[in-house]
């Protein structure tokens, strides 16, 4: 459900063109406006290159924009270095083994998150032992019972090293990264697409439930158009790096998927031409 009414994002005219001025160049954003409000927790759908990863790179800071600005809880953020800006904004990749260190251990990943999040910068892994000695015993005992909600008895595993995790539980525990200091936003690109389906639905459902229990301000991309009717309050659908429908309340709560697809052609001038999306009518 949305929160308080508060605008948390704010990304008004954002472009991106990539290799500029040569054969391979490419608009990847191309005036992009968006609002959500503290609480909003928005679905993503887009065929491959529609500009739906580059949305989330732009508002991550993993490079700058050519035009427009991005505002989070009313601070600008346009120039704001990435690193400054996961302080927070959390952010899962569809990949499982991005977001972890594997040869660290989890409650070395975990503490690193928390340290990130609560405003303490690593300049170089040399220093990780002496910042790790900021983690007091009432923190490991967070991490432990934050471990414990996903029922993978990770909490009796705090000493072993991520690259020994399956792929769901390395990706539970990305997720738990993300949020063990609550951020003002949450990114989820594609964060259960590499999972086999029973994997994918328990992290899936983890998901759902931090994000209402905490009340986090979410996007999701999700190649899984019952996942963009049924997640969240609102879907967005993106092409061409546009956003070509932007759905919520009543008029969502009335779409099926094959209006959703039917809108999709409205907006952006012609069918969803993705298999994969396609196939999880």
């Amino acid at each position: 459900m949305p929160g308080k009414g508060n605008t948390m994002l704010k990304i008004e005219n954002v472009s991106k063109t990539f290799h500029p001025g040569t054969i391979n160049e490419k608009k990847a954003l191309d005036h992009v406006s968006l609002v959500l409000e503290d609480g909003d927790f928005a679905t993503i759908v887009g065929s491959n290159g529609a500009g739906k990863s580059t949305l989330f790179n732009a508002i991550a800071g993993s490079f700058i924009t050519d035009e427009g600005y991005i505002e989070l809880d009313g601070t600008d953020i346009t120039f704001m270095p990435e690193h400054r800006r996961s302080q927070f904004i959390g952010r899962l990749f569809q990949d499982p083994l991005m977001g972890t260190a594997p040869h660290m251990t989890i409650e070395e990943n975990l503490s690193v998150a928390y340290l990130r999040a609560s405003g303490v910068r690593q300049s170089f892994w040399g220093r990780l032992a002496q910042d790790f000695s900021r983690i007091n015993r009432k923190e490991k005992e967070l991490f432990r019972e934050e471990l414990s909600l996903l029922n993978m008895g990770l909490e009796d595993r705090m000493e072993s090293q991520v690259g020994l995790l399956s792929g769901g539980q390395r990706q539970a525990l990305t997720l738990l990264m993300a949020t063990v200091v609550t951020p003002k936003l949450l990114l989820l690109d594609e964060h259960t697409a590499a999972l086999d389906p029973g994997t994918a639905g328990k992290v899936l459902k983890l998901t759902k439930d931090i994000i209402a229990e905490r009340k986090i301000t979410c996007l999701m991309v999700t190649h899984n158009m019952h996942q963009a009717l049924e997640m969240g309050n609102r879907t967005l659908m993106m092409d061409s790096g546009h956003i070509v429908l932007d759905v919520k309340g009543e008029e969502r709560s009335r779409m099926t998927v094959d209006s959703l697809l039917q809108k999709f052609a409205e907006g952006a001038g012609q069918k969803l031409d993705n298999d994969r999306i396609l196939l999880s009518r």
